[in-house]
């Protein structure tokens, strides 16, 4: 399999909130860990380890984690068919949400029983110690349910991903067409929804049948099945309406079909191979079109953005997930005691939603 080089980075949180410590020991007991020793499949490679946990050092925080989700990016990496290896050894985890347990002494930012956002490596464990001042509090919401606080753990990669392609590239406006494939996608159920707030009116690409009800409910305008007429079929559903941005997670032909529905001086953007096939382009057609070519890896924003930059993305994207205004589905849960099975089922094609560890029961 080529590696595929998704905007689902599991080095691009390091960037933005990087050194997560590993868990070590502390006379407080034991926790459970997956533990990654070798590439391969993630059903077999995997261990579970129990852990004893160590005390705190200067500045540091121990967190209770509640709720992580497992991505695609995070299997490849594992099999060894992602952009970069992973560190062997470690324990996987881009993203999740957790609760203060404890902070050192001098730690006055943060207190017990706060909620905070995890980013980078590690998520997948019962506990872990990080430093404190690279966690990311959140807002007090009062009485946090069960499901915002797992809506809460896929905070930090999708939703950003979803709003920062449909923000940063075009100027959009109430009423513009937007198209997208993989639209059943986390990805793209987020942007269909951020659109559907705006008044922007989306075409939703889908490889198989049975998923138009889902995503109208989402508020997506209308759900076609990708094919060699594909831009064809967008311009009648449009009413040759001008589609003024195409993004693209696929790549090979659907990328040159999105391509081909855009208006003049449109712009396409892609962010993943999940055909494993690198995009086809008619560079006659880019030529006659005068169309924009972009690529969208969140790592690179995390490289470029200031404190503002993140604080202000993250000002919009936290209030909506937190209020329910912006969903994402869960298909299932597992405990890290079943982290064989819960990285089959993330791994299997025809789910409906993300796959999710929790706590144990």
């Amino acid at each position: 399999m080529p590696k595929l080089f998704l905007t689902l980075s599991l080095s691009l949180i390091i960037t933005f909130i990087s050194g997560l410590a590993h868990a070590g020991h502390h006379e407080a007991g034991t926790f459970k860990s997956v533990e990654l020793t070798r590439i391969g499949d993630p059903a077999e490679v995997l261990e579970v380890k129990e852990v004893t946990a160590r005390s705190l050092e200067q500045g540091e925080a121990r967190i209770e984690v509640l709720a992580a989700p497992i991505h695609p990016s995070n299997l490849l990496q594992i099999s060894g068919n992602y952009l970069t290896d992973p560190i062997i050894p470690s324990t996987p985890g881009s993203e999740g949400v957790g609760r203060v347990m404890e902070v050192s002494p001098d730690v006055t930012h943060l207190s017990k029983g706060q909620l905070v956002l995890l980013g980078g490596f590690g998520t997948w464990r019962e506990q872990l110690i990080a430093p404190a001042a690279n966690l990311v509090p959140l807002p007090d919401l009062g009485e946090v349910s069960k499901e915002t606080i797992e809506q809460l753990s896929m905070s930090t990669i999708n939703p950003l991903t979803a709003f920062l392609m449909l923000n940063d590239y075009v100027d959009l406006e109430k009423g513009d067409w937007v198209v997208q494939s993989a639209s059943n996608s986390a990805v793209g159920g987020y942007l269909i929804q951020l659109a559907h707030q705006r008044g922007i009116k989306t075409v939703n690409v889908v490889r198989r049948e049975g998923l138009a009800e889902e995503l109208q409910s989402k508020g997506a305008d209308v759900v076609l099945i990708d094919g060699p007429d594909l831009a064809k079929h967008i311009a009648e559903v449009t009413n040759n309406e001008a589609v003024v941005l195409a993004i693209d997670a696929v790549g090979g032909d659907t990328y040159a079909r999105l391509a081909d529905s855009l208006a003049e001086s449109g712009t396409i953007v892609s962010y993943g191979l999940l055909s494993g096939q690198q995009p086809t382009l008619d560079v006659g057609l880019t030529i006659g079109k005068d169309l924009r070519a972009r690529g969208f890896w969140l790592t690179k924003w995390f490289q470029k953005a200031d404190a503002a930059d993140r604080q202000a993305a993250f000002g919009k994207i936290i209030p909506l997930i937190a209020s329910g205004a912006l969903k994402a589905d869960v298909d299932s849960r597992y405990s890290v005691s079943e982290i064989k099975q819960a990285v089959t089922r993330a791994g299997q094609r025809g789910r409906n939603g993300k796959v999710l560890i929790v706590p144990s029961k």
